[in-house]
């Protein structure tokens, strides 16, 4: 059987991640897996708390799975954010992260990694947390440290919707070639 490739969208919030994975998936004709936090907070609430996200990474993870499950041999795979973004996401707000979600890090294998920049403007949703500028080119930095000290391809992905999808598209082209 052929190994799909895995390729990642992470980075802070609203820097169009979603709307990147899904221009991909169209693109390649492809499926995405969506970024199940959104999902969990949307059902569960927006005041969440440490405990919670051993539940939101198990269910990134199974919508990984599913989304793998979905995918033809040879199509590229779309992931919207991993558990990496978790793992930012609680050192961030909590100072610490949970050691399952460190093992499950370790484990899962990814095959590209496209980081946005954070040039897009901020849109407001009832999800996002961080609209100043400077937290959120602060969190880049962070992302953009742990990809330097990990072995898979990344790409910074910059500028507006179009010429980042065309930026993601050719990154993609060159590891599937």
């Amino acid at each position: 059987m052929q190994h799909i490739k895995k390729i990642v969208a992470i980075g802070p919030e609203s820097t169009g991640k979603s709307s990147l994975c899904e221009g991909l998936a169209r693109h390649f004709k492809s499926v995405w897996a969506r970024e199940y936090a959104r999902e969990y907070l949307k059902k569960h609430g927006t005041k969440y708390v440490y405990e919670n996200l051993d539940a939101i990474a198990e269910g990134q993870i199974a919508e990984e799975e599913t989304a793998l499950k979905n995918t033809n041999a040879g199509s590229p795979l779309f992931i919207d954010t991993d558990l990496q973004v978790i793992k930012v996401w609680s050192e961030y707000v909590f100072n610490k992260c949970n050691s399952k979600i460190l093992t499950q890090i370790a484990h899962r294998k990814y095959d590209l990694y496209l980081l946005c920049n954070t040039d897009l403007p901020w849109v407001k949703d009832e999800l996002r947390e961080y609209p100043d500028l400077k937290t959120r080119e602060k969190l880049f930095r962070y992302y953009k440290d742990l990809l330097v000290n990990q072995h898979v391809p990344w790409v910074t992905i910059s500028g507006q919707n179009d010429e980042r999808l065309q930026q993601a598209i050719y990154a993609t082209q060159k590891l599937l070639h």
